[in-house]
């Protein structure tokens, strides 16, 4: 991972335009080719970012931009779709290079990992002729929850979560967008599954092409027998 602090600004042209006047900002470029802009505030969530697959080509200024005080332009260019975030650099402060090793990925706490057990032991929640082929299917940036076919044999990553919000549904985006680069296990459809989904994770998901599953843990766990209630 490379860590830049440095003033900049940055614009982004695609499917929409965004453009962030000229701060300093902690510019993040990761292994997997993604880069991420943050602020000294707002949390976790970056500024602006793009997601692999993705390529950076770093270009000296011309003439006009070299008198406006840039020093180095970022071109971070989507191999699908063709967008680009330019990040403009006019002073670096500090810049660095880490090697973070392979990332064991997120432990399950003791609700999730049972929910994974009940899902995969009623993989029929996912739709009729779902088979499981295995839990915790490993790629190279993490394991991933469950891994089935439908009922057509075609492949179905499932992701997990107690309470699903937009971070759940990035994280099963990035291991589609890897699994559907094996050629055993392409194309590869996702589910994001959760006792509840937050409405924005859930617009994010079915503009994405997963299909979103409210799971009820108790009625997963036999606790919900609603045939022996009189009313």
């Amino acid at each position: 991972m490379r860590l830049v602090i440095a003033k900049c600004s940055v614009d982004y042209a695609g499917r929409l335009s965004a453009h962030l006047p000229l701060a300093t900002r902690l510019l993040m470029v990761k292994s997997d080719g993604s880069l991420l802009v943050h602020s000294d505030g707002g949390s976790y969530k970056p500024l602006n970012w793009m997601s692999p697959p993705c390529s950076l080509a770093v270009s000296a200024p011309d003439g006009l931009q070299a008198d406006a005080g840039i020093t180095e332009l970022w071109t971070v260019t989507h191999a699908k779709t063709a967008d680009q975030v330019i990040v403009s650099l006019y002073e670096v402060e500090h810049d660095s290079a880490h090697d973070l090793g392979i990332d064991p990925g997120l432990i399950k706490d003791g609700v999730e990992a049972h929910l994974q057990k009940l899902l995969a032991e009623h993989i029929h929640l996912l739709g009729d002729g779902h088979t499981l082929v295995r839990r915790e299917y490993m790629t190279a940036i993490g394991p991933v929850d469950i891994l089935a076919r439908d009922a057509q044999g075609a492949s179905v990553a499932v992701e997990l979560k107690r309470r699903g919000d937009i971070d759940g549904v990035e994280q099963l985006t990035r291991y589609l967008e890897l699994m559907n680069r094996d050629p055993h296990l392409a194309p590869v459809v996702g589910v994001f599954a959760a006792q509840q989904i937050k409405p924005q994770a859930r617009t994010l998901a079915e503009d994405r092409g997963i299909r979103c599953l409210v799971l009820d843990y108790d009625a997963m766990r036999g606790l919900d027998d609603t045939a022996s209630k009189l009313f």
